[in-house]
């Protein structure tokens, strides 16, 4: 493969190993296992795997080797990993790299599951974790110090769109020693090149955008060689994380046309973002790629566009929430993202319900904020859809 090749050639060609008989789409390579010649040969393969040598599935497979060599090309990583879940990659990548006796600073605008493994998690094994407001530099350089292992952050939050500048986080945290990793998820690898902007670790849900047509799990990890084959994979292959060859192929075409599908995706965020801003049945509407955003600035620097997500605040809380959500005809109700569906979330009860009050008032996770995950519908269509839901008053 060139490293020449722009980003939509990388997603269509990256990676691909052809067997014998030089297929044209890639190959499914559903086994657990593989057999050897000869009893010398076993013994050669497990004392050093060769790049094309496969021993068990839960190390390594033909087709789960295409994925991880296309998305580590898409992303400008040396190495990846590829994992049976977003959470699967999140916590190996975190348990990983952390002892007891280590220090992690974390912004606190977290998806709950990684807030779980941050807050319940890790403290468990001796490791202290720091929570901090991400977007604020100055509380990343007072919570930093000698024992600090690692930061960890959404480059985009979960669902409130905070955005956390990379470059400037990295730079501190290099300053003591820490490495950097970062849940990309939102920022999408077709925007966001967190790794060319100082972080050292990347991990992706793959059940989004890169499958985006709701129908497999799948993580990656992304970064350095000596990061993912040193200390990543040992850990993923000994606990059982790894990315089974079906779903690993289902990415792989799902890979084909992401860049198609994130552009529509955005354009569609964009469209609604701007008609849906001043809204009277709104309080506030959240979207990167609004002026309005705190963080729109960085969003153009460190994205060039504010993604496929937007969330709004319906007032009336709670019930006015469930109406409009009930009302909907076209956008469905559900828990994930990137889809090519677009689906409407309502946080505070369903992806960060466990959350006390407390921080989710903190983090601004009211029972009026909806998440909405825009898909391959068009545009025109779901903005009437969305009117109309608006217009419905509770018990209508």
């Amino acid at each position: 493969m060139s490293n020449d090749w722009n980003s939509r050639t990388k997603l269509v060609h990256g990676g691909t190993r052809r067997s014998q008989y030089n297929e044209v789409s890639e190959a499914l390579f559903l086994t657990q296992g593989f057999v050897y010649d000869s009893a010398e040969q076993a013994e050669a393969r497990f004392i050093e795997a060769g790049p094309d040598e496969f021993i068990y599935a839960r190390y390594g497979n033909p087709t789960v080797a295409m994925f991880e060599d296309r998305i580590a090309a898409l992303e400008g990583a040396e190495d990846a990993f590829a994992c049976a879940s977003g959470m699967a990659a999140v916590n190996g990548a975190l348990c990983a790299m952390l002892k007891a006796g280590d220090h992690v600073v974390a912004a606190r605008a977290l998806f709950g599951s990684c807030h779980y493994i941050l807050d319940s998690i890790l403290p468990r094994y001796g490791v202290e974790v720091t929570f901090i407001d991400g977007t604020d530099l100055d509380q990343w350089r007072a919570a930093v110090r000698a024992e600090t292992r690692l930061c960890f952050f959404e480059s985009m939050s979960n669902p409130t769109l905070e955005l956390i500048d990379i470059k400037s986080v990295s730079e501190i945290a290099h300053e003591v020693g820490a490495l950097v990793v970062v849940d990309n998820v939102f920022s999408t690898p077709i925007y966001s090149k967190a790794i060319s902007q100082g972080a050292d670790i990347v991990t992706y849900s793959a059940t989004k955008h890169m499958d985006g047509q709701g129908r497999v799990l799948g993580g990656v990890i992304l970064g350095s060689k000596e990061l993912i084959r040193g200390k990543i994979e040992p850990y993923m292959k000994h606990t059982g994380g790894a990315l089974s060859p079906f779903n690993a192929w289902v990415l792989l075409k799902g890979l084909e046309t992401m860049d198609l599908r994130v552009r529509a995706q955005t354009a569609t965020a964009q469209m609604l973002a701007e008609a849906l801003e001043g809204h009277p049945a709104l309080s506030r509407v959240l979207y990167p790629g609004l002026a309005s955003h705190p963080q729109h600035d960085l969003a153009n620097a460190q994205m060039g566009a504010g993604g496929t997500v937007l969330s709004f605040e319906i007032k009336g809380g709670r019930d006015a929430a469930f109406a409009f959500l009930n009302a909907l005809n076209i956008i469905v109700i559900s828990n994930n993202l990137g889809d090519a569906k677009t689906i409407a979330t309502p946080p505070a009860f369903t992806t960060h319900q466990r959350l006390p009050d407390d921080q989710k008032k903190l983090l601004g996770i009211t029972p009026g904020l909806i998440r909405l995950s825009c898909g391959l519908e068009d545009p025109q269509d779901l903005l009437a859809d969305i009117r109309a839901a608006l217009s419905v008053e509770p018990g209508e």
